[in-house]
C-alpha cells in the first residue's frame, strides 16, 4: 500500500510544480505588460521576482516529488534530508491550505488538504523501522557485573 501512495504523492507534486510555474508565469507577464508597480518599485524587478519565486517553488516541489518517487520505487524510507524536505512541504501545504479558504475557496482548500494527506501518509508509511542491533548501543543503564 505504501508504494502506490508514495508514487501518487510524487505525481501530484510534479503536477503542482507545473501549476505553480504556470501561475507565476502568468502573474509575471501581466505585471510586466500592465506596467504595474507597488510603492514605486520597478515593474521589471517585480516581474523578475515573480519568475524567480515561481522557478524556486517549482524546483522545490520537483525535489520533494523526486524524494517521494525514489522512496516509492526503492520501497525504502527517504534519508534524513528527504524526510525533512517532505515534512517542510507538508507544513507549507497545511499553512497554504488554511490561507486558501478565505482567498480562493473551499475547493482549493480541499486540494491542499488532499496533498497534505498524501504527504503525511507517505511520511508515516515510511516511518522509522526497527533499529539494527549494531547501530546504537543498547546496553542497560547502570553498573554491570562481571
Amino acid at each position: 500500500m505504501r508504494r502506490p501512495v508514495a508514487i501518487m504523492t510524487a505525481l501530484v507534486l510534479f503536477g503542482e510544480a507545473v501549476g505553480i510555474v504556470l501561475v507565476n508565469a502568468v502573474l509575471a507577464t501581466v505585471t510586466e505588460n500592465q506596467n504595474m508597480s507597488l510603492a514605486g518599485m520597478d515593474p521589471r524587478a517585480m516581474s523578475a521576482g515573480t519568475w524567480a519565486l515561481g522557478g524556486a517553488g517549482g524546483l522545490l516541489l520537483v525535489l520533494c516529488g523526486l524524494t517521494a518517487l525514489l522512496a516509492g520505487v526503492r520501497d525504502r524510507s527517504p534519508g534524513r534530508v528527504g524526510r525533512v524536505a517532505l515534512t517542510g512541504c507538508a507544513v507549507v501545504h497545511g499553512v497554504l491550505g488554511a490561507l486558501t479558504v478565505g482567498l480562493v475557496g473551499w475547493s482549493a482548500f480541499a486540494f491542499m488538504m488532499a496533498v497534505l494527506a498524501l504527504l503525511v501518509l507517505t511520511l508515516l508509511s515510511y516511518g522509522p523501522g526497527p533499529r539494527e542491533p549494531g547501530m546504537i548501543s543498547e546496553a542497560p543503564a547502570g553498573p554491570t557485573t562481571p
